[in-house]
């Protein structure tokens, strides 16, 4: 199982935490330190929107102008804006052998990852 997000945020850390209490293994990757590619954006988009992987309620977002909000309308978009600001990804995002999970909902964990 993977999980992608980057290591200082307060929801990845709540992440970590419940799989570590409940001793589940996982590799992590940090997006601040690792990025993201393209392959992996389309296979997450193969199971959920590009609209539910961007963090549109983050600084990241609020941050950019609103030329740069505004160009965000696609996949193709959505995609180059995660890779070059990859705090814009909604996380933690979870490859688990039951699909992605993305955020921290601890019923959701419990269910799909126990």
């Amino acid at each position: 199982m993977k999980v992608y997000g980057i290591k200082n945020c307060s929801t990845v850390k709540k992440a970590l935490d419940w799989l570590n209490d409940h001793k589940i293994r996982y590799e992590f990757q940090d997006f601040k330190k690792l990025g993201v590619n393209e392959d992996t954006l389309k296979s997450w988009e193969k199971q959920v929107s590009w609209e539910i992987l961007v963090n549109k309620k983050g600084m990241t977002w609020r941050n950019l102008t609103d030329e740069e909000k505004l160009a965000v309308v696609d996949e193709d978009t959505a995609n180059k804006l995660m890779k070059e600001k990859t705090s814009v990804i909604k996380r933690p995002i979870i490859e688990s052998p039951k699909g992605l999970i993305i955020g921290f909902d601890e019923k959701e964990y419990q269910n799909k990852l126990k």
